[in-house]
């Protein structure tokens, strides 16, 4: 079993709050909406830069609210990614830090591996937190932290409702004759013998638009944790971009990004539509950085950062982050207030007036959201990532950022303010900086049995 940092859990119902601020803390607690696409780019949405595939949708959301252009992910894949979404712990104490070791190899298509690094009974979500703040909980997407019947299963992490993949394997399968709802399998009669009926990423939408309309009176949480626009590239109509002189996958690509956009102006619209829309603050953002593409670097998904998905460089791992909650998160604004997936499990538990937490590694950063004067360049940023053969590693304070990409390696140094392509080493000119991210790397992570540190000639993550 992994070694976990030891922690103090405060559970709501246990602390007594004064009825004054109780009182306040239900008035004002707004229903909150986390929105992440599944490899999508820093630049694959018009608001981040985007010039070829249009996001209105998206541009909308982060034109009523604030882009934050320092954001970063968990994690440079999706299950670890998701795991510091939902536990508040970096990687380098979080129980899932890869793609999560498999036993027996890749599965058949549609069959579950028989064994998957599963989040324990002992690990806490928010999901769970806000559940007992008397929030409604719902799922609506890829899980990637457990399997079938195994401790970590949504609906024994806080989840009143969901449905969707338990793993990564499955989630690239858009056309699945089954996805799970709340804990059992549910055939999708239209998908099966080769046919093509329910696209799933529209059945999530489906379902959280209804979740929102039953639990309108609120306070909810709604996580649409979205499996487009990772490959398989499939999609059911081409929409625009079907005439476009794109290789074909590209085309699929756009119309993908197109259909997610489609999804988030639903939301938005549902939410005017029940007259909850000043009273629910919305998240959108990706859970990794963009992979490399078969057609090559038409979209400039990232921009002119270093590195793609599976890299601890900026391409890797910053997301293209926008939050909206009118009248409370000033609109048309751009912050480089810096921050990562960490931060949001305390963040919600602000947003829900929740006592405070010893949870988590993260921090809120209501303040930086609501536009708020709050530092955030002080504090340390950590990522740790197996890779074949080796562990890489990142941290971040301020504008410096240290990167290595293999277990026992030296540092290598960038001054993202100066070099945002890390492109420059600068190690050697600045010693007591590397010096202080190796002792800060050291210190920030627990020994996993999953994820040895030493370099191995095995791939770690299988």
């Amino acid at each position: 079993m992994v070694r976990m940092p030891r922690r103090t859990f405060l559970a709501g119902g246990s602390v007594a709050l004064s009825s004054g601020r109780a009182a306040h803390a239900k008035a004002s607690r707004p229903n909150i909406i986390f929105i992440l696409a599944d490899d999508l780019g820093y630049a694959d949405t018009g608001c981040f830069g985007q010039k070829r595939i249009r996001t209105p949708n998206i541009d909308r959301l982060a034109a009523e609210g604030t882009r934050f252009t320092q954001c970063y992910c968990g994690s440079a894949v999706c299950a670890p990614s998701r795991n510091t979404l939902m536990t508040g712990q970096h990687t380098g104490h979080t129980r899932i830090r890869g793609n999560a070791p498999r036993v027996g190899g890749i599965p058949a298509v549609f069959e579950e591996p028989s064994r998957r690094l599963s989040l324990e009974a002992e690990d806490v979500t928010v999901a769970a937190l806000l559940k007992k703040q008397g929030y409604a909980t719902g799922l609506f997407g890829k899980w990637g932290m457990a399997e079938p019947g195994a401790p970590g299963a949504p609906e024994k992490k806080g989840f009143d409702e969901w449905i969707g993949y338990f793993n990564q394997d499955h989630a690239v399968y858009y056309y699945t004759p089954y996805l799970w709802h709340n804990g059992r399998k549910m055939l999708l009669e239209e998908n099966r013998d080769g046919r093509r009926g329910v696209y799933s990423n529209d059945l999530f939408t489906r379902h959280a638009l209804d979740f929102i309309e039953k639990q309108k009176q609120g306070p909810f949480f709604a996580y649409l944790a979205y499996t487009i626009p990772h490959a398989n590239y499939e999609v059911p109509d081409l929409g625009e971009y079907a005439g476009r002189d794109w290789p074909a996958e590209a085309k699929i690509f756009a119309a993908m990004v197109s259909r997610l956009d489609g999804y988030v102006g639903q939301i938005l619209d549902q939410l005017k539509k029940l007259g909850i829309d000043g009273n629910t603050i919305v998240f959108f953002c990706s859970d990794n950085g963009a992979p490399r593409k078969p057609w090559g670097d038409l979209f400039r998904s990232s921009l002119d950062m270093r590195g793609k998905k599976g890299t601890l460089y900026e391409g890797g791992i910053r997301t293209g982050m926008a939050v909206r909650w009118p009248g409370r998160v000033a609109a048309g604004r751009s912050s480089e207030a810096l921050w990562y997936f960490p931060d949001f499990l305390p963040t919600a538990l602000d947003l829900s007036g929740a006592p405070a937490f010893a949870v988590a590694d993260g921090i809120s950063v209501l303040p930086a959201i609501l536009g708020k004067k709050q530092d955030l360049s002080g504090r340390w940023l950590y990522w740790e990532y197996p890779e074949k053969n080796s562990y890489s590693q990142a941290v971040r304070r301020g504008a410096w950022k240290a990167v290595r990409t293999g277990w026992g390696e030296p540092f290598a140094l960038y001054n993202l303010a100066e070099d945002p392509g890390e492109q420059k080493d600068l190690a050697a000119a600045h010693p007591e900086i590397v010096a202080a991210a190796e002792a800060y790397a050291r210190s920030a992570r627990v020994e996993s049995p999953h994820w040895p540190s030493e370099k191995s000639k095995s791939d770690p993550t299988r």
